[in-house]
């Protein structure tokens, strides 16, 4: 493991809504980079789609919390360079204060937090911070900036790296 690490933060990508086109004759083969300090990871290629479902699991260490994850949305050229479809950013702050709160017989579903749309972040729709199936989550959908349309809908886990079945994750 890393030196530093606090923990470990799946995003779980599940689809983008009304992605703009940047291709000519067809639509927009898109993939998301997301980007944490030094870290990033990406999604597979969603050939032809606007409207694309990844359901992709990816995870990050995170080293500081308080530290924004970034998203960029781009479309896969084979001949030119990869266009940018827009990008967002999120913290993560109010999962990881959640789960320090404790979990200890938390009902399944319990709604611990919600964090609404403001100027201050990127996001659509209120996002709530839920305990799930024994794991903090938090779903959110991200309006892209930088471009004339599309989200992104994702959900976020904190994963505590002392639960040894966390280091399946990184397999």
């Amino acid at each position: 493991m890393e030196p530093n690490v606090k923990g470990l933060v799946r995003i779980r990508v599940r689809r983008g809504i009304n992605l703009a086109v940047r291709d000519l004759t067809t639509l927009s083969d898109p993939y998301i980079v997301f980007t944490m300090g030094l870290e990033k990871v990406k999604t597979h290629v969603v050939k032809d789609d606007s409207n694309p479902e990844w359901n992709a699991d990816l995870a990050m260490h995170v080293k500081d919390p308080n530290v924004p994850i970034s998203l960029s949305v781009f479309d896969k050229d084979n001949v030119t360079l990869d266009d940018k479809l827009g990008d967002a950013e999120f913290d993560i702050r109010t999962l990881v204060r959640c789960m320090k709160k404790g979990t200890e017989a938390l009902p399944d579903g319990t709604n611990l937090d919600r964090v609404e749309p403001s100027s201050d972040n990127h996001l659509a729709d209120t996002s709530y911070v839920i305990w799930q199936n024994g794991k903090m989550v938090q779903e959110m959908r991200l309006k892209l900036r930088n471009i004339e349309c599309g989200e992104v809908e994702i959900q976020v886990e904190w994963v505590d790296l002392t639960d040894a079945s966390a280091y399946k994750i990184l397999e």
